[in-house]
């Protein structure tokens, strides 16, 4: 027996690929619902090897439904996610609604499954920031083994993090830099992204800082430890898909580097490739549709007692949110709802 799941944001990138990987990884699924809003009805998406065509939001009734994975922003959410909730249906929200409400478990099932337990608060389980869902699965057991003090971290995001319309933009600024008077002026972003980076990602905040930084430091906390010291640079970068990420790790205690590398080649959801020569290491265009956070670069800092860097690559339209949000309703089923 399997469970009825609705996708809520089906047409979107995200929602794409949470049917996907719900294919890929033959979750149990009864019966699944693909919901979009009015100006998407209609529309049709692949499940597997069937068409499934979506639904209006505005009108489903989530009552009988258990499960509902939201890929839309923050306001729709704010909107249909209690509506879900209300009806006995489980959301999983891959929006930042609601990952710093402390009644609700913000989960990544490699690092804190135990946390989907409190579902029942409030009917919701909140999917991380894609930076820190791929970030943490590789701090989480060094911190088991030495205890993590700091972290700074420095990102080089991906435009699919902005959707559908930054893709396009840096496609369309790519073509322009090549053929007169096809130039294209920077909409989704304050600067040209075309061979090009730009240090912002978010809302600034009063400190400097932005909010993606912010998330960074506050959503390492919920998930791994309070006490962790976290700063961060988010910067935007021109690639497709795939985050990298530049990580920085000062212990309580000493790990040497080689320790470090055998206890994250035997990590859930880690693969390591480290080899200290031209090529040997993993960067985001061989990431892409790949389930694993890859870490390469794994080496001593010898400027701090003790002290681990190394480099941190996923799909983020993957780990950073469909995976992990389909992870979190595979943990969910086998910890609490056990249908399938």
């Amino acid at each position: 027996m399997g469970y009825r799941i609705a996708v809520v944001g089906a047409t979107g990138n995200v929602g794409r690929e949470m049917l996907n990987i719900l294919a890929e990884r033959q979750f149990p699924v009864d019966e699944l619902a693909a919901l979009a809003s009015r100006r998407s009805l209609g529309t049709e998406c692949s499940f597997g090897d069937t068409v499934v065509t979506t639904q209006d939001l505005d009108t489903f009734d989530f009552t009988g439904w258990d499960m509902a994975l939201f890929a839309i922003g923050s306001d729709a959410t704010k909107k249909y996610a209690p509506k879900a909730a209300k009806a006995g249906c489980v959301v999983i929200d891959n929006s930042s609604l609601y990952r710093y409400d402390p009644e609700i478990p913000l989960v990544v099932p490699e690092v804190n499954p135990e946390a989907v337990d409190n579902y029942k608060n409030k009917m919701i389980i909140a999917n991380p920031n894609c930076s820190t869902a791929q970030m943490v699965v590789a701090l989480k057991p060094l911190h088991d083994r030495a205890t993590i003090k700091r972290v700074v971290v420095s990102t080089y995001q991906s435009v699919s993090g902005s959707g559908k319309e930054a893709i396009d933009e840096l496609w369309d600024q790519t073509k322009g830099m090549y053929v007169p008077g096809q130039e294209k002026a920077p909409k989704v972003y304050p600067k040209q992204i075309a061979f090009n980076v730009i240090p912002h990602i978010d809302v600034f905040l009063d400190d400097g800082s932005t909010k993606e930084e912010w998330k960074m430091v506050a959503e390492t906390k919920k998930i791994v430890d309070k006490n962790i010291k976290v700063t961060a640079t988010c910067v935007r970068v021109p690639v497709f898909v795939g985050h990298s990420e530049s990580v920085n790790i000062e212990f309580e205690e000493f790990l040497d580097e080689d320790e470090a590398r055998e206890i994250l080649r035997t990590a859930p959801g880690i693969l390591v490739v480290d080899k200290r020569e031209d090529g040997g290491y993993v960067t985001p265009v061989e990431c892409v549709g790949d389930f694993a956070t890859f870490i390469s670069r794994i080496r001593q800092d010898s400027t701090i007692e003790n002290g681990i860097n190394l480099w941190c690559v996923s799909d983020n339209l993957r780990k950073g949110a469909a995976l992990n949000a389909v992870q979190i309703a595979e943990t969910l089923g086998k910890r609490c709802l056990k249908k399938g």
